[in-house]
């Protein structure tokens, strides 16, 4: 069925979105995001005008989406999903509520009616153990991925660098050799031209892990530096350099670009712990091996407060509450050991 449009809607969202990106300062993601939900919520009104929204609409679009399924996997939606959506819509009801021509037809309690009841609430914002593969995984996996042609050794050198850093895949993504520097050890992910969260800028130090994972980086930017004469502004993981061959389409090497997100990142890491006959971990599981690993390096809260930095995280309850999990089973041991 074709979209359909209202005009003063169509005005209204396009000042909420400035309103968004300028005075809020969200990024594009975050934006598309509060549109969508938007677009979803005018949808289930036929796109009425806002300035005749009813509380009732409200009500009638919760309970809409407890009976939608997911697009891809045909589950019905999470309660997780449901509740951002909710808030996105809430926010902008909010704004919307103070905004001329809408004063007196929006109250500011009428946005209350997005809200989750209490219990759904505390379902969608419970924290949940996610799996993350162990270190000893990660070594196998590391090991069993071949390294003959350059994108082998790109795919391989990539696994070896988020074991090393624990970098997030968007900031990977974006990375080029000026920003790092295998002499001293250490990462230098700049907010200015790495797609780091929040834009922060940081240093990462290569975590202590297996030595293996640095030979391999070495060799990597080594190759990219002396064979393929790399500068500082090319990609670290550059994309592959396509063009015809004998006719056909097909993959000459390596260019100087980086990739436009992190897709290709995600996908390399899944298919080396599949091939190992493992889980497809993600690249985002490395950090939280890493944060176990925290454990067993560090002894001092100085050190935990390094370890975290690392991370990216300039709160160490951070890196303790979303990397370091403690499962029933391992809490009652650990106070058990402590008698």
């Amino acid at each position: 069925m074709a979209r359909k449009f209202n005009e003063d809607n169509e005005r209204i969202k396009r000042r909420y979105m400035h309103f968004l990106r300028e005075a809020k300062g969200c990024d594009m993601a975050t934006v598309d995001k509060a549109a969508e939900a938007i677009v979803r919520f005018e949808r289930s009104t036929g796109f009425k005008p806002f300035k005749r929204f009813h509380i009732d609409q409200a009500i009638s679009f919760k309970q809409k989406l407890t009976t939608e399924k997911n697009a891809r996997t045909g589950a019905p939606l999470a309660k997780a999903t449901i509740d951002s959506t909710l808030r996105a819509i809430k926010a902008f009801f909010l704004w919307v509520a103070g905004q001329p021509g809408y004063k007196s037809r929006i109250a500011y309690a009428d946005a209350q009616y997005f809200n989750l009841n209490a219990k759904d609430a505390r379902v969608a914002h419970a924290q949940r153990d996610t799996p993350f593969p162990t270190p000893e995984q990660c070594r196998h996996a590391f090991g069993q991925m071949p390294a003959t042609t350059p994108l082998q050794r790109r795919d391989k050198a990539l696994f070896a660098f988020l074991m090393l850093t624990g970098a997030r895949d968007g900031a990977v993504a974006s990375l080029r050799l000026k920003h790092i520097n295998v002499v001293e050890g250490c990462v230098y992910q700049d907010g200015r031209d790495v797609n780091t969260k929040f834009a922060k800028t940081f240093t990462t130090w290569f975590f202590p892990v297996d030595a293996a994972y640095l030979d391999t980086l070495r060799d990597w930017v080594g190759f990219l530096r002396h064979d393929q004469l790399f500068g500082s502004g090319d990609a670290l993981f550059p994309k592959p350099l396509m063009g015809l061959r004998d006719g056909e389409f097909a993959c000459l090497g390596l260019s100087r670009g980086n990739y436009g997100n992190a897709g290709k990142i995600r996908a390399v890491i899944k298919d080396a712990f599949i091939g190992a006959g493992l889980p497809s971990f993600g690249p985002h599981s490395f950090r939280k091996t890493l944060g176990v690993l925290a454990n067993d390096h560090c002894k001092t809260p100085e050190q935990f407060k390094a370890w975290s930095l690392n991370l990216g995280h300039e709160n160490i309850a951070t890196t303790l509450s979303a990397y370091c999990p403690v499962s029933p089973q391992r809490q009652g041991q650990l106070i058990r050991g402590m008698a």
